[in-house]
């Protein structure tokens, strides 16, 4: 058995169910009721070879915001949970990736500190039904979540889809990197001998 999380987070707002493992294949099934999202987090799943399971019900009605925040909230949980203690893992990954006119760089710090970084902007509101304010959103929750140190900066790009899917294929390579245990490794690539 792989490293595998298995979570659920029900509020008054949303009602979350996720699985994640993170030696994969990039296999996803996922509903979000957000088209658009759902595309993205099937892009992160199939680049980074996780394999995903995710059903959300949230308050569409009100708008997008709790979906994909408490989204980013789940799978950071998952993350945090899926990697475990940190042993013999590279720690640190990084991605500058294309997407036809788009060029995103993404860096990983599985340090156990949380931080963000985030220098993107969008020329539209909305890609499909999702308001573009709310890929922020959804990373910021990713990286408090599972306490890492995550940077998104757009290097380049003119089209919100190129750039939106760049930023989260992005990250599915440098996390896929960061997870990726390295033999030289036997403890915590640290120091202090923790990652937390």
């Amino acid at each position: 058995m792989g490293r595998e999380a298995v979570l659920e987070r029900k509020t008054n707002e949303t009602q979350i169910s996720c699985r994640l493992e993170l030696d994969g294949s990039g296999i996803s099934k996922i509903d979000t009721g957000i088209g658009f999202f759902d595309h993205m987090l099937d892009g992160f799943t199939r680049h980074g070879l996780f394999d995903l399971d995710l059903s959300v019900t949230g308050d569409l009605l009100v708008d997008g915001h709790h979906t994909v925040e408490d989204t980013g909230i789940v799978l950071g949980n998952a993350i945090a949970k899926a990697i475990g203690d940190k042993k013999g893992i590279k720690r640190y990954g990084q991605m500058i990736l294309p997407m036809d006119d788009a060029l995103v760089l993404c860096a990983v710090d599985l340090c156990g500190r949380p931080y963000f970084s985030y220098d993107a902007k969008f020329d539209v509101e909305r890609i499909g039904y999702l308001d573009t304010e709310l890929i922020r959103e959804f990373f910021y929750a990713i990286s408090y979540s599972a306490g890492m140190n995550l940077h998104i900066k757009v290097l380049s790009g003119v089209n919100s889809h190129h750039i939106a899917e760049a930023m989260f294929k992005a990250f599915a390579k440098a996390l896929d990197e960061a997870t990726t245990f390295d033999p030289r490794i036997t403890n915590v690539l640290s120091t202090k001998g923790t990652l937390s």
